[in-house]
């Protein structure tokens, strides 16, 4: 009898456990639902050419017949992806250390590091490229010069919203600004870091496709260029609908790893 309220507990989180992640997924769920629904009734009854639009039903043909072709070329992407973002992450992080900890060189490279952000990054892609060659540096290269911003500046925004008492009384303890930047600065300053490596995340996807653009001969940035070129549309969607799941697979891991490493820092709420 004892072992009843146990069960009975148990059963009553997990279904509310379900409930809650069923409330997360479902109303998105049935929006994408319905978009393909319209979207293929649309096509259907106003007979728009597959050249300029095809139906959701010929993109899942074409992703079907190219699904070897189009998984290498996500693995690829998938590669440059993950290389480039974890650089943007470890460059971020680093250029936001040095601009806490040595002030008179953080004055002088954090409006460079701003100047920097507002050059139009495509327009560095073939720079990189005659820089680089046609190998994964480039766009590695890419992801990093568009990544690492929102990972220094969100990481910044941590470390210097630090309350000043608690600074004052490190201070009164003899306490170095080397321990205080790692003890006090950067522990507090994690939530915001997790924030901009979700930002980073997104952001790296879009790096791999410009970097892909500008030069590859492999990745779903080449294929949307040489669907294009053959006009195969439906061929372009499928290759989209890839890079969409990829934004959105890395952007849910970099929301997991936030859950692990800070669980305290606020959530999204859909209330």
């Amino acid at each position: 009898m004892s072992d009843q309220p146990v069960t009975n507990l148990s059963e009553s989180r997990l279904a509310s456990s379900w409930g809650a992640a069923t409330g997360s997924w479902l109303p998105a769920a049935i929006l994408l639902l319905a978009t393909i629904v319209v979207w293929e009734a649309v096509v259907r009854i106003f007979a728009i050419s597959a050249f300029i639009i095809p139906a959701p039903s010929e993109i899942a043909q074409s992703l079907v017949a190219q699904w070897a072709t189009l998984m290498q070329a996500t693995l690829v992407t998938a590669g440059e992806i993950l290389f480039g973002f974890l650089v943007s992450v470890v460059v971020g992080i680093a250029i936001a250390l040095v601009i806490v900890r040595f002030d008179w060189l953080g004055r002088a490279l954090y409006p460079l590091v701003v100047l920097f952000q507002n050059v139009p990054k495509v327009a560095l892609a073939p720079i990189f490229i005659l820089w680089f060659g046609y190998g994964l540096a480039p766009k590695i290269g890419l992801i990093l010069v568009i990544a690492f911003f929102p990972v220094t500046l969100s990481m910044l925004a941590g470390m210097q919203s630090v309350d000043r008492s608690l600074l004052s009384l490190m201070n009164s303890v003899g306490a170095s600004p080397t321990q205080i930047l790692f003890r006090i600065r950067v522990p507090h300053s994690l939530p915001n870091l997790m924030a901009g490596t979700k930002i980073a995340a997104t952001l790296s996807v879009i790096g791999a496709i410009v970097g892909e653009f500008a030069g590859a001969s492999d990745g779903l940035g080449y294929v949307i260029q040489f669907a294009s070129t053959q006009l195969d549309t439906a061929l372009v969607f499928a290759a989209l609908l890839l890079v969409s799941v990829l934004g959105i697979a890395f952007y849910y891991a970099a929301e997991v790893l936030e859950r692990i490493m800070v669980p305290w820092a606020p959530k999204f709420s859909h209330a």
